[in-house]
């Protein structure tokens, strides 16, 4: 089960990112704040595919109309290398 918990300014992370459960990650982030600056961590992701570079994107596009500058850390290393493949990298990533 995935879940995702705010601790001040940083979202952590836990479970599975896949597309069985991507639009219900997407919903429990919506009350969220994203302040001026947020952090989401995926240290405690045990598995991703493609839809969790949707999340991202999503947040992204979130944050920018919030005007909050974020960042992803500890990111899987098979999301870096799907998000290099579709030529995202520097959009999600940097």
């Amino acid at each position: 089960m995935a879940n995702i918990l705010q601790n001040e300014n940083q979202w952590q992370l836990t479970g599975e990112l896949l597309i069985d459960n991507a639009s219900t990650m997407l919903a429990k982030s919506e009350p969220l704040e994203m302040a001026e600056s947020l952090t989401i961590d995926f240290t405690g992701v045990t598995d991703a595919d493609t839809s969790a570079l949707s999340l991202m994107l999503a947040w992204k596009r979130r944050a920018a109309k919030a005007e909050c500058n974020i960042q992803f850390v500890n990111v899987p290393t098979n999301l870096v290398s799907l998000a290099n493949l579709y030529g995202i990298t520097e959009f999600v990533l940097a």
